[in-house]
């Protein structure tokens, strides 16, 4: 069993192969966290401490007794309203305006596999891979009920955390802060690392001391955002990719969250991610049920490297569904950036024949095949073929294509709309806009109200309408703005908008996934927007960035690594002057650093010379022999990007027997020394053979000293390494 509960101790110990997560039911019935770590058979209970501390409040339970406080205790949900002044996960007020919680243990239940959350992405397993134990605590007062919802997968080393909560009063609550897990530790040195950016520069990597302050990160605009990634971690001061003690939460949601992380008067530490708490008063009517997203909780004793290793294994098997979750993803040729607004079904077709000599697998048509549009002033919502502008029928353009032996994809932004449409022409009210105000446009569009079920089923519609046209394989599914203006002229209450148009966006693509099971859909918001553990349970992957540069790629990449596999990862070969930056890297490069993902390209082939030509041949044919391992193995980070002169990375078989090691020089001087690349994750006393120069390695060596990279003259230079071991 992974979960014991000690009937004598009250003492709950949920056990993954190596680490313990542990909780325990006091006398007043509040539960109280006791541990999260190393794998252990004992009981932290002795950890809990009592003293009079001033200011500290005591629950009235507890009488004359001043050393109980909830101010000062670890704690497994706090609640605004019993004592605790610290950031509480849960907020709820009454009809009357009156704050206060007061939640007590009311019982257990445990259950073999996994729980599922009804209209929210969640981990799945098998129930001989997962164990679900549900916590019930209840105010009396209120009458409410808060399950606490804990899966283990004891293999993979996680623990997931989600919340239902149910009014069985007679009057309205409202919740006003809900978070899905909350970790309290009662001493440690913590650094905190989160991930920043902006467009076309997202997962930045942050690393700061956690200290006497509240550190929050959080995204406001509808979506998981540009701006902040929903993964924090949290290690203990001194980890590195190997060594040390360290934790991860990651949401499994993609609309607006907070995550935050306190060093309290104590000098103990509380971390938690949930929803964002603004413009979030969500009302609970009696009987009404509310779910909280979910949090995918790690443990690593090992460092960063195997904190990456059980959140990409969870994500690959048990949040990534469908056709396409173990399957090698057809390298592709999208039409963006090789034409942009300007094409036509003849030169769409060009792009195919180009693309199927070279031994493409796949073309995408991007944006501007729809409506008016040529450009993105007009026609977002009226999602019906352009045949004029094609010069044929969707049909007959995806037959020829097919007829090249390619597989034809498809780009949607199904949640915008243009005002120079028909679909807003004939729906203006269908749009989130304030009152009497003009709305917030950006990229010149307006957000559909996807918290209404009859604006999500007449777009749902028109977009199945399109893809039973023709032979549609993938779809790529954008959103191109923030939501500003939240305010719906439906039925709803505006305090619920943002999260039931997460509910909306969810149905939506559950339907997708459903009636086209073999469609492979790629998310995207801008690029890396939307990177989320949410939408990877609809999409298995997502365009990581706009930003196709190569050596910006590779620092992308990176801070990407840390929560999400490299299978999840959409990565292309662009064009240069690249779009975005204006630099020139080799094809070389941009292949080395494109191949740590979902290969593709994001040009026009028209427009290389035969030697380029050439070398995409040898890309791809190197690619489909490697994308297996690329896909399926290990990564590891072999240097920081954002402060070594290289970057170079690492995927490793699990058998061990196999590993690539990639290098892009970031940095050239004059008289250049040389760096030294350590391998990671080889079988050790072992030897390897580079299949490129045939060379045999020691591993030991390899891991000890590393490989030295000698850097010619040229900025930018690519290497890789393909070891195998020798029996």
């Amino acid at each position: 069993m992974a979960i014991i509960f000690n009937e004598t101790e009250k003492i709950f110990s949920i056990h993954t192969k190596n680490s313990t997560y542990q909780m325990k039911v006091d006398a007043y019935g509040f539960l109280l966290h006791l541990y999260y770590g190393r794998r252990t058979n004992g009981t932290a209970d002795y950890l809990l401490t009592y003293a009079d501390r001033g200011f500290s409040g005591n629950p009235y339970d507890a009488g004359q007794d001043r050393t109980y406080s909830l101010d000062a205790l670890p704690q497994e949900f706090p609640c605004r309203g019993n004592g605790d002044f610290r950031s509480p996960a849960l907020d709820v007020k009454d009809e009357g305006g009156i704050y206060g919680c007061d939640l007590r243990y009311d019982g257990y239940r445990l259950s073999k596999g996994k729980y599922a959350i009804p209209g929210l992405p969640a981990a799945y397993a098998d129930e001989d891979e997962a164990e679900t134990l549900e916590i019930i605590m209840k105010d009396e007062a209120l009458n409410l009920q808060v399950h606490l919802l804990y899966g283990v997968l004891p293999k993979l080393d996680i623990v997931t955390r989600s919340v239902r909560i149910q009014n069985d009063g007679e009057k309205r609550i409202f919740l006003e802060k809900v978070q899905s897990a909350c970790l309290d530790f009662v001493g440690g040195q913590f650094d905190l690392l989160t991930f920043y950016g902006r467009h076309a520069m997202e997962r930045n990597v942050q690393r700061t001391a956690v200290t006497h302050t509240c550190q929050r990160i959080c995204s406001r605009r509808g979506t998981s955002s540009h701006q902040y990634n929903p993964l924090l971690l949290l290690a203990e001061q001194g980890t590195t990719e190997e060594h040390g003690a360290c934790y991860a939460m990651s949401f499994v949601y993609s609309g607006g969250f907070q995550g935050e992380a306190e060093r309290d008067q104590f000098n103990q530490t509380r971390m938690m991610l949930g929803l964002c708490e603004e413009q979030f008063s969500y009302p609970l009517a009696p009987g009404s049920v509310f779910h909280a997203p979910e949090v995918i909780m790690t443990y690593s004793q090992e460092g960063l490297g195997q904190l990456s290793h059980n959140l990409h294994k969870c994500i690959r098997r048990h949040v990534c569904r469908g056709h396409y979750r173990d399957v090698v993803r057809p390298i592709l040729v999208n039409s963006w950036e090789a034409s942009y607004f300007n094409f036509s079904g003849q030169t769409i077709l060009d792009l195919a024949r180009e693309a199927a000599d070279l031994g493409v697998e796949m073309l995408v048509m991007d944006d501007g095949w729809f409506g008016k549009r040529d450009d993105d002033y007009s026609g977002l919502g009226d999602w019906n073929v352009n045949e004029q502008k094609l010069g044929c029928s969707l049909k007959e353009l995806v037959d020829n294509v097919n007829a090249l032996g390619l597989k034809f994809g498809i780009w949607f932004e199904p949640e915008m709309i243009n005002e120079d449409s028909e679909l807003y022409r004939a729906h203006p009210d269908w749009v989130l806009a304030l009152p009497e105000r003009k709305p917030v446009r950006g990229r010149y569009q307006l957000v559909l109200d996807f918290s209404r079920k009859e604006v999500v089923d007449a777009i749902y519609e028109q977009v199945c309408a399109i893809l039973d046209q023709a032979n549609i394989e993938y779809l790529k599914w954008d959103i191109n703005r923030s939501i500003c203006d939240v305010y719906t002229h439906g039925e709803k209450a505006q305090e619920t908008v943002l999260y039931d148009y997460m509910l909306g966006l969810y149905d939506f693509l559950e339907r997708l996934v459903n009636r086209y099971p073999k469609l492979l859909i790629e998310g995207c918001s801008g690029g890396g927007g939307r990177f989320d553990a949410g939408m990877l349970y609809y999409t298995p992957q997502i365009w990581c960035s706009d930003n196709t540069d190569a050596v910006d790629r590779t620092r992308i990449q990176y801070g990407t690594s840390f929560g999400y596999p490299v299978s999840t990862v959409g990565s292309h070969v662009s064009a240069v002057p690249n779009h975005q930056t204006g630099r020139i890297v080799s094809l070389k490069t941009r292949g080395v650093v494109a191949m740590s993902g979902t290969f593709g390209y994001e040009l026009d082939f028209g427009k290389l010379s035969e030697e380029e030509k050439s070398e995409v041949r040898r890309q791809i044919a190197t690619y489909k022999e490697l994308a297996g391992l690329i896909q399926n193995g290990d990564y590891y980070r072999l240097s920081n990007p954002f402060t070594d002169e290289i970057a170079a990375w690492e995927m490793v078989s699990d058998d061990k027997d196999e590993a690539l090691v990639f290098a892009v020089m970031l940095e050239i001087h004059g008289n250049m020394p040389v760096s030294y690349i350590k391998v990671r994750g080889l079988s050790a006393d072992s030897f390897y053979l580079d299949e490129m120069t045939q060379k045999v390695y020691s591993s030991n060596m390899l891991m000890e000293s590393g490989l030295p990279v000698m850097a010619g003259l040229g900025a930018y230079q690519a290497f890789y390494w393909h070891l195998k071991k020798q029996v």
